[in-house]
């Protein structure tokens, strides 16, 4: 059973009630003063500055901590970190990155860009990241409306032309460095001309394949390659280790024959010398020169002939002393070996 009003309480009449303009006038101004006030603040972090902007035109660059501007959409602010390093990878994705311009989540589009062509019409699969920072605020807000987006064309851009100069030996293997710097310079110098209002700090190459249909017999190359360079190398330390050995032992010969050779000709000018003084001396006194000469060789010669006897010219019988020769030998032997009579 619903309830009934009290019959003592009438009803309120509205023609009773008054509304007072004044009143919802405040109340108006102070909630739109409030909002107003609410919205002429904004904070900037500390990696980051303000690019004021008042009905779209560039105003002010406002730097980190707490600012003032117009409220109600006169200004506007948008925040850009200028002091972050920001990375832009190409081929591959590090999951979880803040910055949605870091990588192509499709893998159509990132497996596209990845895939190039060489200068000696190879293919190839190269992986690359480009790490930058926003070197002018004003110009990275206003000179585009895509910034990043447009830095990844011009790297991928910049990165074929690199890459289709060279081979692919080189791009695989000896050419990266060259590559990453050459790469670096160019998208610099194509940003700076642009006023992108960024500076590349660095390209970095990453895995850089041939494509996994031909990787198998790619690789059997490399190898031949690499065996053909360890026998190369190792034929150069054989010839480096006999070449310096046998022109050391020539030159050892070089060196003992050319010894001799001033050993014979001393030997020549010491006799020669030799010769030439006992000319002297014999021409001054022959007889003597002579007698002199025959003595030295026979004090040479006679010391080298085994059973020799000398005689006087004045001996009239050679035998008998050639029988005392004989004996003063057996005795002699006897002396040495006493058994011999025994043995006997």
């Amino acid at each position: 059973m619903a309830a009934s009003r009290p019959p003592n309480l009438p009803f309120p009449n509205p023609a009773n009630l008054k509304i007072n303009p004044g009143r919802i006038l405040f109340g108006l101004l102070a909630l739109i003063f409030g909002i107003g006030l609410l919205s002429s603040f904004y904070q900037v972090p500390a990696s980051s500055v303000g690019v004021v902007q008042r009905f779209g035109k560039y105003l002010d660059t406002t730097q980190p901590g707490l600012n003032f501007k117009l409220p109600f959409g006169i200004d506007q602010v948008t925040q850009v970190e200028i002091r972050r390093q920001l990375k832009l990878e190409f081929g591959y994705g590090s999951r979880g990155a803040t910055n949605e311009f870091q990588f192509n989540d499709d893998y159509q589009d990132m497996a596209n860009e990845k895939n190039m062509v060489t200068g000696d019409l190879n293919a190839a699969v190269v992986e690359w990241v480009v790490q930058f920072h926003i070197s002018d605020a004003r110009d990275f807000v206003f000179n585009f409306i895509e910034p990043q987006s447009t830095l990844r064309d011009m790297s991928e851009a910049v990165m074929r032309e690199v890459i289709g100069d060279r081979s692919i030996d080189e791009v695989l293997t000896v050419g990266r460095q060259e590559i990453e710097v050459q790469a670096l310079q160019g998208l610099q110098a194509i940003a700076t001309t642009l006023d992108m209002g960024v500076h590349i700090d660095q390209v970095q190459l990453g895995n850089v394949n041939p494509p996994a249909e031909v990787k198998d017999s790619f690789d059997e190359v490399n190898r031949a390659q690499q065996q053909k360079e360890s026998a190369i190398n190792q034929a150069n330390g054989e010839y480096n280790r006999v070449i310096p050995e046998a022109r050391g032992i020539a030159e050892q010969a070089v060196s003992q024959a050319e010894g001799y050779a001033t050993q014979r000709v001393n030997e020549a000018e010491g006799d020669a010398a030799k010769f030439t003084a006992l000319l002297t001396e014999y021409l001054k006194a022959p007889d003597v020169t002579k007698k002199r000469i025959y003595l030295e060789t026979l004090s040479e010669v006679l010391p080298n002939i085994p059973g020799k006897v000398i005689i006087d010219d004045q001996v009239p019988q050679f035998l008998p002393m050639m029988n005392l020769q004989q004996k003063a030998q057996g005795s002699a032997l006897k002396s040495v070996n006493p058994s011999a009579r025994s043995a006997r």
